[in-house]
């Protein structure tokens, strides 16, 4: 009897457990999923709310690599997608309405977190730290910032927090934006030889403007001109770096771990009166001091002969079109760092790299949300993850090399190659492109084929980086390190504005010493004065500070 009471009760325990196992499946916590013939329960998939900037052509909710991280993570997307146009100001706009979503994944070139967004929406609570989700979910992340002092600079905010991730794009040519080149084919057809100093490039030009190097008996060629815009394109700082180190951006020198101004200092004068004496001959071009991109490319790819003799450029596509199928492309090859009577001096921003934040997770997202975020993002931490996100599909987009090929470094082992998009073929959405940039060192990027034709399509990135060797190593010895300085909270909006004002300032009266609206000897201390009234000693103390709690935090 009592075997049966127990036998009884044990049938009743069984049907309790399949009775409730049933209402968990009926209340939508789990379903069911038949995997190989067999059953298993599987979660329902995290939901999370994603503000991005989506490119034309795009569609991040139908877009394969959304899809494939949905997939392999049990996550579902709810896209708040943006256009470039206003980007920035409708991710402002997102947060100041409270309604804000669950992670933010931006594009650095379009709207990036600056790093003063970063200490303060981080200091407020709006945006999690990371660290313990790193720590316990994200090992390539982890691994990373052990070993890449460079991106711990760029992450780890003062107070030891990490805010967000900023994109780690380590671009060996944009380390060194400002860069010259010159039309060789002019040099041949002149018998002269590439300039090293800047007297020299003095005499090249004036060959230029006199020599009829394009032939068509007009004296119609432009020396050397360039535009307004960034990626290298004034021509000041290719000029000037042969008197005094000028970094295009903030002016600010180095000495003994003293920060100073450079545009203060006799030799900034002297290379002042120099550029002035380039464009009294007529060996600058006026333009380049006003123009736009578009309208210096209009000179390089003038309709006739050629008439750009040399152009400022991060690189040659910028102000002519580099095409196979174009002959100019093939003339326009560097020039190294001119050699003054001070100075050789390459400007250089370490990776090209914009510190601030793509990446965040708000104080909106769940748990569960944030570690499936986190695992996402640590997933494009690989090369494979990387490369899925940032160009695409692997067999559509890029394919595995082939013996022979080569990647862009020397003795680097070739990982990747991409698959060029036929001409007419559509948009292929496929990687979210330059919202996937996640972490790409150096030895990722150079792990991709380039073709060993440096003037062919497929070999331009090499054709950059070699250009870009004759620049390695020639900054200075000692440099203010922006990128990996992070300013006080309560200094940074004033900061800004100094820098903004300063750089207006220092840039209009080059601009009115060159022309000769302004004389450099008569009204030189009038600059100077002008330069303390707008605040150089503030912004050179603010920055001071910035660079002794930096150097406090290596300790």
């Amino acid at each position: 009897m009592e075997r049966k009471e127990a036998a009884a009760c044990a049938r009743l325990a069984v049907m309790l457990i399949l009775t409730s196992l049933l209402l968990v499946a009926c209340s939508g916590e789990y379903k069911y999923n038949s995997v190989e013939g067999q059953g298993e329960t599987k979660q329902q998939p995290v939901k999370i709310r994603v503000f991005a900037h989506q490119n034309n052509g795009q569609d991040l909710k139908t877009n394969e690599f959304s899809k494939h991280l949905e997939q392999k993570f049990n996550v579902d997307f709810g896209w708040e997608a943006v256009s470039s146009e206003g980007a920035k100001e409708k991710r402002q706009i997102s947060l100041a309405s409270g309604k804000y979503p669950d992670a933010y994944i931006l594009t650095a070139y379009v709207d990036q977190f600056s790093q003063l967004d970063v200490l303060r929406y981080g200091q407020q609570g709006v945006f999690v730290p990371l660290n313990e989700l790193i720590d316990q979910y994200a090992p390539h992340i982890k691994e990373a910032l052990e070993n890449n002092a460079q991106l711990r600079a760029y992450s780890v905010a003062p107070d030891g927090n990490i805010y967000g991730l900023v994109s780690y794009s380590e671009c060996f040519h944009c380390s060194y934006p400002n860069k010259l080149w010159i039309n060789t084919e002019w040099l041949d057809r002149l018998h002269l030889q590439m300039p090293e100093t800047t007297e020299q490039f003095r005499e090249v030009l004036r060959a230029f403007k006199n020599g009829d190097p394009n032939g068509n008996g007009l004296q119609d060629e432009v020396p050397l001109s360039g535009s307004i815009e960034e990626f290298g394109v004034r021509v000041i700082p290719v000029l000037m770096n042969g008197f005094i180190y000028d970094d295009d951006r903030t002016y600010l020198t180095l000495h003994g771990g003293k920060a100073g101004l450079v545009a203060d200092k006799e030799e900034w004068r002297e290379g002042l009166r120099y550029i002035k004496s380039l464009f009294d001959e007529g060996l600058i071009d006026p333009g380049a001091f006003t123009q736009s991109a578009d309208a210096f490319k209009s000179i390089g790819n003038s309709s006739e002969e050629a008439v750009l003799g040399a152009g400022a450029a991060m690189h040659p596509d910028i102000f002519v079109k580099v095409d196979a199928d174009n002959p100019r492309s093939k003339a326009y090859n560097p020039v190294p760092p001119l050699i003054g009577p001070h100075a050789q001096n390459a400007v250089y921003i370490q990776g090209g790299i914009s510190p601030g934040a793509k990446f965040v997770i708000t104080n909106h997202a769940s748990r569960e949300a944030q570690i499936a975020l986190i695992k996402m993002i640590d997933y494009m931490y690989t090369p494979e993850g990387q490369a899925l996100a940032e160009v695409g599909k692997e067999g559509i987009d890029w394919r595995r090399p082939v013996a022979g090929e080569k990647g862009l470094g020397s003795n680097v082992t070739p990982e990747f190659a991409r698959i060029p998009q036929a001409e007419g073929e559509p948009a292929r959405n496929t990687g979210w492109f330059g919202m996937g940039h996640f972490y790409m060192p150096r030895e990722y990027r150079d792990s991709w084929v380039q073709g060993e034709d440096i003037y062919a399509s497929d070999g331009y990135e090499r054709r950059l980086y070699e250009a870009t060797q004759l620049y390695e190593g020639k900054e200075p010895d000692e440099l203010y390190p922006l990128w990996e300085v992070w300013i006080d909270t309560k200094d940074a909006d004033e900061a800004s504005s100094l820098q903004a004002n300063l750089k207006h300032y220092i840039d209009q009266y080059a601009l009115r010493f060159i022309t000769g609206d302004m004389d450099l000897d008569r009204e030189w201390d009038n600059y100077l004065a002008g330069l303390k009234q707008v605040g150089s000693e503030r912004y050179v103390a603010i920055m001071q500070k910035a660079y002794d709690g930096r150097e406090a935090n290596r300790k």
